[in-house]
């Protein structure tokens, strides 16, 4: 069948079909659920939608191959098979391809990304990308003379323009859903989002703005222990209401307070950072340890995660560093963040000190690896990546034994912390955002804040104070920049950028 060559125009308008029909189905559920399919200007938008992604995408692709050839065709391939993977993701978690997600993915390390690993990822990519791949490769090409190119590419070009013009009553609707139907078009949903990305990576200030200095303002010694939590959301919490038993520690300690909270985004990149800055905002400003460790306040950061911008201090500490300190069984799960944690607070000769560790507990699509087997209360439990295919309540059990060793893991900070009889010393658990477990379909996080459901965003704000120290006021709802404010405010630090308001003690 490659032996005869194929004209330029009936192979783009082939691969063009193929790739709506293989690479859209989440584009056209969105847009389904979305209008009003019984009414002619529904109709026409559905119908319009169709034709438009062939042209253009036919349209596309034939530049590609017209202008560069061999390299076109290289490009075409490389589509598919992007398209393949980003569309295993869209179908199987429902995720939208926007520039978060970009984000996201480029954030995301090998051991996080293997963790999707599926027989379905490998259908996926055989089928939807490497068969039409070969199909691009041994096709033979019959090109057009220039000329004949130019006007037709022109006439094209008229076509598309008519048709958009043909859908002005639909123009507001498009624009309202472009997020998230760009994020649903392939391939545009991860070249155009990628070089957005990068556009405003490289716009960002390539130093940190720095904050004005701070002063230390009495001499009494003072700890804070800073939990950064990993996609938990807080109604899964026995703290907040949750019908089972997720926090049978924590409900028995004294001086646990809980507060409402929302994160600042649902992806780790950006929750951590609004957790570690003073005020929300997309410019790069000092953060959290950073402006403590340059304002003579020994910083501790312990992390089995990613994801956090940059830190400058001098004991930043990952999995393998600690590993040897490790004398528990369970090494390999987040309790390493603990080991010899007490010992390195003593051994500092700064009366104040912070202490940021950064767990992945609660992270998917493995929730059943992220917890040693005495912590598996809820069975049966999901043991897919795949998580659609586990029963709801599978996946729920896995996800609330993450929660249960959270509560375990929190409860050891603060018994670590009562051992510190020198010390005034605080606990503060807050969540980088939230998880969707099967609700709407929707599963994990990471969608747009816009249409993101209230389990991505909706977070644990937990604290404990030892006693005789501070105490809270009694605020409900909080977020998650309350943090930088409350951390200045417990040790004692005099800073012009510090909100009172903004502040969880009184």
């Amino acid at each position: 069948m490659f032996k005869n060559k194929i004209n330029i125009y009936r192979f783009v308008l082939i691969l063009s079909v193929i790739n709506l029909l293989f690479f859209h189905l989440g584009f056209f559920k969105y847009v389904v659920n979305n209008v009003n399919y019984s009414s002619f200007s529904g109709i026409l938008l559905i119908i319009s939608l169709v034709i438009m992604m062939i042209v253009v995408n036919a349209f596309v692709f034939s530049l590609f191959l017209f202008l560069f050839r061999k390299v076109g065709k290289f490009l075409l391939v490389l589509f598919f098979i992007i398209n393949s993977i980003a569309t295993y993701f869209v179908n199987t978690y429902s995720v939208i391809v926007d520039e978060s997600m970009i984000g996201n993915v480029l954030n995301t390390k090998y051991s996080e990304a293997s963790s999707f690993f599926s027989l379905s990822f490998v259908l996926y990519l055989l089928f939807f990308g490497i068969l039409p791949s070969i199909f691009i490769i041994k096709s033979k090409i019959d090109y057009v003379k220039p000329k004949k190119f130019l006007i037709t590419s022109g006439l094209t070009l008229l076509f598309i323009a008519v048709m958009v013009f043909a859908n002005a009553t639909n123009w507001l609707w498009i624009d309202k859903n472009s997020k998230q139907l760009g994020g649903l078009a392939m391939p545009w949903s991860y070249s155009v989002n990628l070089a957005l990305y990068y556009k405003h990576k490289s716009n960002e200030n390539q130093k940190e703005i720095l904050l004005p200095n701070a002063t230390i303002k009495d001499h009494k010694k003072s700890v804070v222990v800073l939990v950064i939590g990993e996609s938990a959301r807080s109604q899964n919490f026995s703290l907040y209401g949750y019908n089972r038993n997720t926090n049978p520690l924590l409900s028995k300690t004294e001086n646990v307070h809980s507060f409402n909270a929302n994160s600042c985004a649902t992806y780790t990149t950006a929750g951590v950072k609004c957790i570690l800055e003073h005020k929300n905002t997309s410019d790069l400003y000092e953060i959290l340890p950073n402006y403590l460790f340059r304002n003579n306040v020994e910083v501790i950061w312990r992390t089995t995660n990613w994801g956090e911008p940059p830190v400058h201090i001098k004991n930043y500490q990952k999995t393998e560093n600690l590993k040897p300190l490790c004398k528990t069984g369970d090494c390999d799960y987040d309790e390493v963040l603990l080991s010899g944690l007490k010992e390195q607070i003593l051994a500092s000769d700064k009366e104040k000190v912070l202490v940021v560790l950064h767990t992945s507990t609660s992270h998917g699509p493995t929730y059943s690896k992220k917890y040693p087997a005495r912590f598996e209360i809820f069975k049966p439990v999901c043991n897919s990546v795949e998580l659609s295919n586990c029963s709801q309540a599978e996946l729920i059990n896995a996800y609330d034994n993450t929660i249960v060793y959270t509560d375990y893991l929190l409860h050891k900070v603060i018994e670590n912390l009562k051992q510190l009889n020198d010390y005034e010393s605080t606990m503060l658990f807050v969540s980088d955002h939230g998880e969707s477990l099967g609700e709407k379909n929707l599963y994990m996080h990471g969608l747009p804040m816009s249409i993101a459901p209230k389990e991505q965003y909706e977070i644990p704000f937990i604290v404990w104070v030892s006693e005789g120290s501070k105490t809270l006021k009694s605020n409900k709802n909080v977020s998650q920049n309350h943090v930088f404010h409350s951390v200045l405010n417990f040790l004692g630090i005099e800073s012009p950028i510090y909100d009172e308001n903004m502040n969880i003690f009184k």
